[in-house]
């Protein structure tokens, strides 16, 4: 069987990572969360405090990219690969709203979105790849077999992030949550490098009212039908 390149791209909160990775486990491919990098840079500039505070230093961190090692390990025990930061283990750290309230910022400087793109790149030079993310379809793999866009309302994105949240005991607002998600919107579709946008050829995809199941029977079956004509 032909292996193949699948991007999902999508507005955030949209699943495409929950989607992306049980693609990825039915098929026998390799899940890259090209998200997760960008908030471990986001991480990292934070920490560093080059970004939350009463200025931003971009320029500070730009010169310390090289210094940024990330990659990917598999947990056996959660059945996915989790983000590492110089060797450390920051998936949960990532996910929090103090990473999603700066990672836009941070996916729209040059150096880092070059730095990041060149490492997914070279991911999926080998095919047999689900990646998720805004700009995989765009301009990681403008050649993928299969792409899917990811939308939903920004009500319905605001729920199921709020919950998640909660689940996590963050302590947050659904009226917060809810402008999180309207604001990285704006600012994801309005950058100058790499704007989020649905790929000509991209199959669009709304799940507002749409269950887990219900939405990876459908993407299978879209891989599943890509994979058979590539045979």
């Amino acid at each position: 069987m032909q292996n193949i390149t699948i991007a999902i791209d999508g507005y955030s909160s949209t699943g495409k990572s929950t989607i992306a990775k049980q693609l990825a486990k039915a098929l026998g491919y390799v899940y890259v969360d090209t998200g997760a990098m960008y908030r471990a840079v986001t991480l990292f500039a934070i920490k560093n405090g080059f970004i939350g505070g009463k200025r931003d230093n971009i320029n500070a961190l730009v010169k310390l990219l090289p210094k940024i090692s990330l990659k990917f390990v598999f947990n056996e025990k959660l059945g996915f690969a989790e983000m590492y930061l110089n060797d450390e283990n920051v998936e949960k750290e990532i996910r929090g709203m103090d990473v999603s309230r700066q990672v836009s910022k941070i996916a729209a400087v040059e150096e880092v979105r070059y730095k990041l793109v060149d490492m997914q790149k070279k991911m999926g030079e080998e095919k047999g790849i689900v990646m998720d993310g805004r700009d995989i379809g765009t301009v990681v793999f403008p050649n993928a077999e299969l792409k899917i866009f990811m939308t939903a309302s920004p009500e319905a994105r605001a729920t199921r992030r709020y919950k998640e949240l909660l689940d996590r005991q963050e302590k947050v607002s659904y009226a917060e949550v809810l402008q999180n998600v309207e604001d990285r919107d704006y600012r994801d579709s309005h950058r100058e490098i790499s704007p989020l946008r649905k790929a000509n050829d991209a199959i669009e995809f709304d799940n507002s009212d749409m269950g887990l199941k219900e939405q990876f029977e459908r993407i299978h079956n879209y891989a599943l039908r890509v994979i058979k004509k590539q045979a």
